[in-house]
């Protein structure tokens, strides 16, 4: 066993397989749980990748999916136990369902289905456990477990087709873990999701022999070994605060705890595979010690994959909460055997982690009583956004041996073994924020964060303040859409300290490998795009060879060792690196083979994919203790959203290898909502785009970071803030109520007096202190824009009960201040009106455009009234435009920019928590104002941040003061001398695909832009999903920062969102894409950028695509930007158009629409759709069709063909999409859209032109028409003018059969004269062409035998088989939709159009000659009148619907109107039923075109169950030239089996074929040979042997039917159809096996069906005679202590278990017993397939019996009959009468060895008793409960096989009971010691007591004897000796 077989836990952990290439080049399929591309079909090749399994299952997606598992248990084998009642339990994610019980077997077949239907997240799902387990049954006692086998669903997931297909499962008992096996257990298993197929379940013919080895399953190393998985838990720290302060008093009220703690008690879990054990709790600890070690027994290896981390908070009263959870894969901490060549393989490893910290990460920290809407994220589900403290812990994998003990303490060794890992070193993490744009948040002063771990956490009491975050600034409207905050030149930057230990040379591994997949994959793009652009061979040659260079050196590169006395790494620190430098040598020795003996790109490119994904494989770093580095985006005290970075990717090193690869870099970070809140509530907006760069090293590097800091001046800035208050009468005094000190920070919270600021140690002031007026406040509003859309509010107030009337302050702006009437606004200088004011509707007002609320200065506007809002306000807007031009500005802004600084910098509030403004109003109470002073450093590296410490305070003044002022840490900042002016240019030509936002099924798009401070809109187009805009965006004077050299090395990206107009509320949000534009330094730069397509996306769904380009200028002012800006684009109207150069180049193209019909509209509006008309647009120019007068009498076009001539894009592309429109013509003229298709591409349909000269030469056949024909030739029927004779030809051609049948009589008296043995033609029916067709040999031996036709069996439906191409070969289905794409929605296709489409060019001149139509001679459109015939042969894998797992299925068919239900014909308790029907239709095509073959589930009480159903489109089948209507049969036959069915002869189809290609022929030359087109074809070249069949047909038309068959044509098959059902889409619910003949009626009558009835089984009797047993083992000893047994025979047939005895032979001494008794069991069997039908009823409640077809099999089992208590089992056999085998002659030669085992299947040979009919001998019975079988006795028996007709013949009684003969049985003759003792008491003393005791007995009676004769002497002697002496 140990030799083969797939061993599990290496399949996972990933060994040396196989690998394999691709084949099937069809368009990639998308898998519905990971959102991957499945990998397609493959060939074998060289090996793959390893550890595959990490691959797949990480980036699942956590979307609620429809799920099915589908479980098969076929059988057991082996189960260790004797005479046993088996049964099988399936356990899928807690749901579990058993399967029947079998009798006395330890080889049980069971073949039952389970489903398992789930609607979970695939993250989720793939943990889940399947557990197979197999019990014991007893009536009585609880089941005893026998053996069990689990692993994951996500290991299921990751095989070939998601399942596993008749494999075996190794049982063990998880318990006793030494034990080994206890049996194996054959199973099928998948995992279905939407759009999977599901794989077949059937048997594969080729098993017979059933390898169980080469299909095992088991746990690597054969047996599974128990083993420990040990924890150390050392210690965790930073732990969040988890219980409300109010506990505190309750604990002290119930006398728990004393003083004030730390408000959160810890417990740790350590889960795996089901087991998990907790530490001990810590209370009111957030840094706890638990020093203990936790231990999880395992079997090993194990199946699953996950190890849990999870920190808990105890709670007394509630349940506990989750702190976090962390999850390791054990794939990462561990390698198994044999993953490199055989002589050089890695050794492997067992788990081990650390000592290490792991991090855990969840909800936000900040503590809320409330419950925390993202716990789901501390449960690890999802992407956790705030670090939640970490834990030091230890793992050891220990062979051997299982825990005694769960939980025990670490002993003090380890505790200071664990010391030096947790030595720390100081780390800054520097960032500096360049913009910040698209802010959502604009109600309050927005700040980020940047922190990493606890440190830098504003929002926490407990950690050290730190420079963290960006000073509040207000955002600022962008004067389009966005919202961005105005740091102009001075850019934050932020410092966090923080101490971790260094474990640089773990995350420097980890960047050297992320760095070659990142090089590795831009290669890997170029040669792609190579290949896209079909580049000469040499170039991509030369691309591909300098890629494997690349890789080769790259792999060669050093991985990071450990520094001694600076590093501590540990065990698995050394096997990773040892691990990693194997592959990668690896790696590199197969790109230098490659590089030699590559011969295609294509297949290099394969392998150079392999070793990305290993090299992916091993970029994962398991014991990355240093947290990621979060950024927050925070208004107020609200954390709003977030961007998690791994610390490593921001990681610096001084080997420039090993430097992180965001490290210092300029990136753009669009930030996230926190959890899966934004996803469910479909928040469309961006929070924020940030450009930033960060930097992470260790305390003394920094000065590398400032290194960096080239382009502006990094600055440090004492801050604090004056408060003041407005009194009455007093005015603005620092006295009085303020609520906060005179000098503060910007939140008040502690005092900061200017005098009382030092500089630290190392820094001195440079200047005095100056106001430094917040940014925001002085952003002048229309700064930068060339137009600007002025706004103002007019505000209404009113007293409670009265009418509104204008405000106190009738006009204000945005934020409330006063400003003059909207009339009286001026008009800067150089602007110029472009409208007049109008009311803004866009926005959540009512129809007015009032929006209303309580208190305008509170804020929170609605737009519905209530009674008690009190203000309402409604927006006024006006552009303007700019006209003068920029020095005048220029001159003028500095002017504004001065006296604005003059001022005095004050910004007003009415209270200090709300928002502050530039301009006092009334309402306002306090104001404030910002002081800034400039620090220098004069020692480098003296620390300015965290130690503010302030000498000038008081002594007396109490600590907590100085805590807090310690908050006063130092602003920071990047200051840049002056901006850059830039241009940007968005060409925007057209986008696809959008996803649809109207009712209609349309939307009204528009683009909106936004790039760096600016944003810009372009036109909507009306109702369009294609829309063209072709508009060029200017973004002027864009101010940038930095160094353009930088720029042009990573400029900024411009962000592209979508919408939907709509005229009411708010627009809808279509999705969103992001670009990066061209940089010309010099605008004369003469490179062109070119139009691309960018995917667009909504949320996780596709959005379309969007073509265009973006090109951003240097304009004046440096070096490089010597000339002027290239022109303006011209324009149209007042939108800028794309320019020549970037627009595509167009050509003259001809489309030919073929519009043939539209099908299967549904309802619009509540009325039909009865006369519609098609619109086709394509690159804007329309045709339409004409109108259909009633679909109902003929849903087809009159006209067929519409003509475009059009200017396209001579590129495919930017080829427009073709947009189909279906309108209703209904009274009143009104025109609907009632449908709608998006043709995205017509690439599939272009063709060349049809030359004018159609004479060509009929070289037809072989040529161009057996592909298809050329272009042209679409045709498929005759015209309706040949139809006419054809039809009078009909007729003639079926007559002879029926009017004249002397002319067939040859035939008939040939088939007499050959009169085949009957036996062979009952065994030859339909049925045997079928099972030879799939390969089941064993039911049609007959048949194969006689070498007959076979068929073809498609597993899939017709319209997939390759060479059909779905029909649409005629005409293509496209299917019509209309409504809003939602994507939670049933399917929304509301109808087909049948049409076809031709692309080609035309001639550029006008006058040239065009070129001949393609679409030309086609078949007539009006209905055709059709006999259907549908032959349904079987189900397979239907899903269940009863409570039993099965379900009783029948068939139903609809067609148009009618419907055929078969609801009689039930098929009782199956899934897998065999119906063998056929049903006849007539129908009228294409009217009633749609054939639905539909599966119910019978139920007597409620309604039938829909199973799931099908749909066959015929009309394709009707019009498709491959002749689909009906299957050419393999030979011609005038009867039997293969009699032809068509309705025309061989002959007749082949002329016709000819005739509607245009070949010439067929010409006849004698009825041997034909001409067709070119080519002469001879009767001899295809049957060289005369014909087996002795039905033939005539030799001319068996030539046509061959040559025929050389032909694209449909041969008779069976197709295999999946049904669905409307309640789970997408996942198949079954298939069945099925064809469809359709018979036009003009062509005549069709011939006879095929009879596909299903088989019938035929009685036998099976008789056994049980004449003696043999050497039967002793199992009893009697009161005398002799061994014997009272034997007795029980018999039955295996799955009847109708149970017979033989009498007893008691007292057999010598293991001999007599018997003479007959058995008998009459069974049911079918010939042909060689199984047993067995029905029965389940229950006694069953109405119906249940049909299994089993193995006939009879089992004799010897027993010890007791009469006080059980009897007891001594041995059994069980013989498969197909195979059994021979018995011995002679008792001596009767061995266990004569039996077939698992092992030794081969050797022994076997007899069929059907075929031998009597057989007569010894058979072994054995025991096996040990686990190995002994043998216990012989039983001499016979066994005849008879039909029960020759039963009734020859009857024979059961026993020995009349009529006692055939032959007759005699009373045994036992010896006279056999008999039951307590019913013959003298045999008894006969035989038991006088054979045993009779010389104690005699002895007892001489002795007593002598005893009397003493006695008597002694008695007597006195008296006669004193006579004697008296008398003597």
């Amino acid at each position: 066993m140990a030799g083969k077989g797939q061993v599990l836990g290496e399949s996972l952990l990933g060994e040396e397989e196989e690998e394999e290439e691709e084949v099937d080049p069809g368009p990639p399929q998308i898998d519905p749980a990971t959102g991957q591309v499945i990998p397609r079909p493959k060939k074998k090749k060289r090996r793959v990748n390893k550890m595959g399994r990490r691959k797949l299952l990480e980036n699942l997606s956590n979307k609620p999916t429809d799920f099915q598992i589908r479980v098969k248990v076929l059988e057991a084998r082996q189960l260790q136990g004797g005479n046993i009642q088996p049964v099988a339990k399936v356990t899928v994610a807690n749901q579990t369902k058993q399967t029947r019980v079998k009798k006395s077997t330890n080889s049980p077949s069971w073949n039952e289905a389970f489903f398992f239907n789930f609607k979970k997240s695939p993250a989720d799902l793939m943990d889940e456990l399947v557990e197979f387990k197999v019990f014991n049954s007893k009536k009585l006692r609880s089941d005893s477990l026998i053996g069990s086998f689990k692993c994951d669903v996500g290991m299921v997931y990751l095989e070939p087709r998601h399942s596993f297909l008749h494999k075996w499962l190794l049982l063990s008992d998880p318990e006793d873990t030494m034990s080994g096996a206890k049996g194996y257990l054959k199973v099928c298993v998948c995992v279905i999701g939407p759009g999977d197929e599901a794989p077949s379940f059937k048997p594969v013919a080729s098993e017979e022999s059933d390898d169980i080895e080469s299909n095992l399953l088991r746990p690597a190393g054969v047996q599974l070994q128990p083993a420990t998985f040990t924890l150390k838990l050392y210690r965790a720290e930073d732990i969040p605060r988890m219980d409300s302060a109010f506990m505190q008093g309750v604990k002290k009220v119930f006398g728990i705890g004393e003083e004030q703690k730390e408000l959160v008690d810890p417990y740790f879990v350590f889960s795996f595979a089901g087991k998990e054990v907790q530490s001990k709790i810590m209370y009111n600890n957030d840094h706890p010690d638990w020093n203990q070690i936790l231990k999880i027994g395992i079997q090993f290896p194990s199946m699953c994959e996950r190890l849990k981390f999870i920190v808990r908070d105890w709670d007394r009263v509630t349940d506990d909460d989750t702190i976090g959870t962390n999850i390791l894969a054990t794939s990462l901490i561990s390698s198994s055997a044999g993953s490199g060549p055989e002589d050089d393989q890695f050794d492997s490893f067992l788990p081990t982690f650390g000592p290490s910290f792991v991090n855990f990460y969840g909800s936000t920290r900040e503590y809320s009583d409330l419950p925390d809407e993202y716990d789901d994220l501390n449960l690890g589900k999802g992407e956790g956004v705030a670090y939640r403290g970490r834990a030091l812990v230890e793992i050891q994998t220990t062979l051997g041996e299982l825990p005694e003990v769960p939980v025990e303490d670490i002993n003090n060794d380890d505790i200071l073994r664990v010391q030096k890992f947790m030595r720390r070193r100081k780390y800054k993490l520097h960032a500096a924020f360049l913009n910040a744009t698209m802010v959502s948040a604009i109600d309050a002063p927005v700040e980020f964060e940047v922190s990493i771990g606890n440190y830098g956490n504003k929002l926490d009491e407990n950690t050290a303040p730190c420079p963290s975050t960006t000073q509040p600034t207000n955002a600022v409207f962008d004067g389009c859409h966005y919202y961005f905050l105005p740091w102009s030149g001075t850019k934050p930057c932020v410092v966090v300290e923080s101490s971790w230990e260094d474990i640089s040379f773990r995350l420097e591994g980890l960047n050297l490998l992320l760095k070659i997949i990142d090089t590795l994959e831009a290669n890997i793009e170029q040669v792609r795009i190579g290949i896209k652009a079909k580049l000469p061979t040499p170039e991509l040659a030369q691309l591909l060879i300098s890629l494997l260079d690349q890789l080769e050196q790259d792999c060669r590169k050093k991985l990071p060792e450990p520094t001694p006395g600076r590093h501590v790494s540990n065990e698995l620190d050394r096997l990773t690196r040892d691990y990693r430098e194997f592959e990668l040598e690896t790696i590199a020795n197969n790109v230098i083979k490659l590089k030699t003996s590559a011969t295609d790109v294509l297949e290099a490119m394969a392998e150079v994919e392999n070793y990305l994904q290993i090299l992916k494989n091993i970029a994962k770093e398991p014991q990355n203790s240093m947290p990621d580095v979060v950024i927050w985006m925070i208004s107020g005290d609200k954390r709003l959203a977030y961007y998690r970075i791994p610390a490593n990717e921001v990681l610096w090193s001084q080997n420039p290898d090993y430097i992180g690869r965001l490290c210092g870099r300029l990136q753009t970070l669009q930030l996230k909502f926190p959890g899966l809140k934004a996803e469910k509530e479909k928040v469309s907006e961006v929070p924020a785009m940030l450009r930033t760069k960060i930097w992470l090293g260790l305390a003394n590097e920094d000065d590398a970071w400032h290194r960096m800091q080239t382009e502006g001046e990094l600055a440090v800035y004492a801050e604090t803030y004056e408060n003041q208050c407005n009194i009455p009468v007093v005015g603005w005094t620092k006295k009085g109520p303020l609520g906060r000190p005179k000098w503060s920070d910007s939140q008040g919270k502690c005092s900061l007096p200017r005098e009382s600021f030092e500089p630290p140690p190392g820094w001195r002031w440079e200047g005095d202190w100056y106001v430094s007026p917040e940014l925001s406040m002085l952003f002048d509003k229309d700064a930068g824009h060339k137009t600007y859309m002025e706004e103002c509010y007019e505000m209404h107030s009113r007293l409670p009960g009265t009418s509104w009337g204008p405000a106190t302050r009738p006009w204000t702006d945005v934020k409330g201040d006063e400003m003059a009437p909207k009339d009286s606004v001026d008009l800067p200088p150089g602007w110029v009106w472009e409208d007049v004011w109008q009311i803004d509707l866009s926005r959540a007002v009512d129809e007015e455009g009032w929006e209303y609320c309580v208190e305008s200065t509170m804020g929170g506007y609605g737009p519905v009234e209530k009674r008690y809002h009190l203000c309402r306000r409604r927006r006024w807007v006006r552009t303007r435009k700019l006209v003068e031009d920029a020095k005048q500005k220029k001159h003028k802004l500095i002017q504004e920019k001065k006296i604005e600084e003059a001022a005095e910098g004050w910004e007003y509030a009415p209270l200090f928590n709300l928002k502050f403004h530039a301009t006092e109003r009334t309402m306002d109470m306090v104001r404030r104002r910002r002081w800034h002073r400039k620090m220098i450093c004069e020692k480098k590296g003296a620390d300015c941040y965290f130690a503010m410490k302030f000498e000038g305070k008081k002594k007396d003044e109490d600590d907590k003061e100085d805590f807090n002022a310690a908050y006063a840490a130092p602003r920071m900042f990047l200051t840049f001398k002056k901006p850059f002016k830039y241009q940007m240019r968005a060409y925007i030509y057209q986008a696809r695909d959008l996803l649809a936002g109207d009712e209609t099924g349309l939307s009204d798009p528009y683009a909106r832009l936004s790039f760096l401070t600016q944003s810009s809109v372009t036109e909507k187009k009306e109702k369009s999903l294609c829309p063209t805009w072709d508009q060029t965006l200017i973004f002027e004077e864009l101010e940038i920062y930095g160094d353009p050299r930088a720029i042009e090395e990573n400029p900024p990206e411009v962000m592209i969102e979508l919408f939907d107009y709509d005229k009411f509320g708010s627009n809808e949000f279509l999705g969103r894409t992001k670009a990066v534009p061209m940089v010309k330094l010099d605008p004369a730069d003469a490179r062109m950028p070119v139009l691309q397509w960018y995917p667009i996306s909504r949320g996780q769904e596709d959005g379309g695509e969007l073509l265009a380009a973006f090109e951003l200028f240097l304009d004046q002012g440096y070096e490089l930007a010597g000339s002027d800006l290239p022109f303006l684009p011209p324009k149209k109207g007042d939108l800028f158009l794309v320019p020549n150069g970037i627009r595509p180049v167009m050509q003259r193209t001809a489309i030919e629409v073929l519009c043939w019909g539209v099908r299967n509209m549904q309802k619009f509006q509540l009325s039909a759709v009865t006369s519609p008309s098609i619109e086709f647009e394509c690159g804007g120019h329309v045709q339409e069709s004409n109108v259909i007068k009633s679909t109902k009498k003929n849903p087809n076009f009159t006209e067929n063909i519409l003509f475009f001539d059009v200017m396209l894009p001579r590129e495919e592309l930017y080829m427009p999409p073709m947009n189909i429109r279906v309108r209703d013509h209904r009274q009143f003229g009104r025109k609907p859209t009632v449908g709608i298709h998006v043709l995205k591409s017509l690439e599939e349909f272009r063709c060349d032109p049809v030359q004018a000269e159609l004479a060509e030469d009929d070289d037809g056949v072989q040529g161009g028409l057996v592909n298809g024909g050329r272009g042209g030739e679409h045709v498929i029927d005759m015209p309706a003018e040949e139809r006419k004779v054809e039809r009078k030809s009909g007729p003639q051609i079926g007559q002879p059969l029926k009017s004249f049948p002397q002319l067939e009589l040859p035939a008939l008296f040939r088939g007499k004269q050959e009169e085949p043995d009957p036996v062979v033609d009952e065994e030859i029916d339909w049925w045997s062409k079928y099972y030879a067709s799939t390969g089941q040999t064993h039911k049609c031996k007959k048949y194969i035998e006689k070498g007959q036709d076979k068929i073809e069996v498609y597993q899939t439906h017709l319209e997939d088989v390759d060479f059909t191409n779905g029909f649409s070969d005629f005409c293509s289905t496209f299917e019509l939709q209309r409504g809003k794409d939602e994507e939670d929605e049933e399917s929304s296709v509301v109808g087909e159009f049948k049409g076809g489409f031709k692309v080609y060019p035309l001639p550029p001149d006008p006058n040239d000659e065009m070129p001949s139509k393609v679409f030309t001679n086609l078949p007539s459109s009006t209905p055709e009148e059709c006999i259907v015939r549908v032959y349904v042969i079987c189900g397979i894998d239907f899903q269940p619907n009863d409570t039993s797992g099965l379900a009783d299925p029948y068939i139903e068919i609809i067609l148009g109107n009618k419907k055929i239900s078969d609801r009689d014909n039930y098929k009782p308790n199956t899934i897998d039923p065999v119906f063998g029907q056929m049903f006849e239709l007539t129908t009228m095509l294409p009217v009633q075109k749609d054939l639905t073959i539909r599966i119910k589930d019978y139920d007597i009480i409620s309604s039938d169950d829909v199973i799931g159903e099908t749909t066959i489109d015929l009309e394709n089948r009707y019009l498709s030239k491959v002749r689909a209507t009906c299957g050419l049969q393999k030979s011609y036959c005038i009867a039997g089996v293969n009699q032809w069915r068509d309705c025309i002869k061989p002959r007749q189809i082949l002329e016709n074929y000819c005739k509607q290609n245009h070949v010439s022929g067929p010409h006849f030359y004698g009825n041997n040979s034909v001409k067709v087109g070119k080519k002469i074809h001879n009767l001899a070249d295809y049957e060289p042997n005369k014909p087996v069949d002795p039905n033939v047909g005539p030799a001319d038309e068996r030539l046509a039917l061959h040559v025929l068959h050389t032909l694209p044509m449909v041969k008779e098959h069976v197709e295999t159809r999946p049904l669905f059902n409307p309640i789970q889409p997408g996942i198949e619910q079954g298939k069945i096996q099925m064809w469809v003949d359709i018979f036009p009626k003009s062509l005549g009558p069709p011939g006879p069906p095929f009879n596909i009835e299903a088989r019938k089984a035929k009685d036998y009797v099976l008789r056994i005679i049980i004449w003696n047993t043999v050497d039967v083992v002793l199992d009893e000893e009697s009161i005398t202590g002799e061994k014997m047994s009272d034997i007795y025979v029980k018999g039955w047939v295996s799955g009847i278990d109708e149970k017979q005895k033989t009498d007893v032979h008691y007292r057999s001494l010598d293991g001999e017993g007599n018997f003479n008794w007959r058995f008998i069991f009459p069974f049911s069997y079918v010939p042909a397939e060689q199984v047993m039908e067995v029905r029965k009823k389940e229950h006694f409640w069953s109405l119906d019996e249940t049909v299994q077809h089993l193995q006939p099999n009879i089992v004799i089992q010897v027993w010890d009959n007791d009469k006080f208590s059980m009897d007891d089992f001594l041995g059994t056999v069980s013989l498969n009468l197909n195979a059994m085998p021979m018995p011995a002659k002679k008792a001596s030669s009767c061995k266990v060895s004569m039996l077939p085992d698992i092992t030794t299947g081969s050797e022994v040979k076997l007899v069929s008793l059907f075929e031998q009919k009597r057989l007569r001998g010894f058979w072994p019975v054995y025991n096996d409960d040990t686990g190995t079988r002994t043998l216990t006795g012989k039983v001499e028996m016979e066994m005849e096989l008879v039909s029960v007709e020759e039963a009734e013949e020859r009857p024979a009684g059961q026993g020995q009971e009349e009529p006692n003969m055939n032959p007759k049985l005699d009373p045994p003759k036992r010896p006279e010691t056999s008999f039951l003792w307590f019913t013959s008491p003298w045999k008894t003393l006969r035989y038991i007591i006088w054979r045993n005791y009779k010389w104690y007995f005699i002895g007892f009676l001489v002795l007593l004897l002598i005893l009397l004769l003493v006695f008597l002497f002694l008695y007597s002697f006195p008296g006669e000796v004193s006579q004697w002496i008296v008398n003597g």
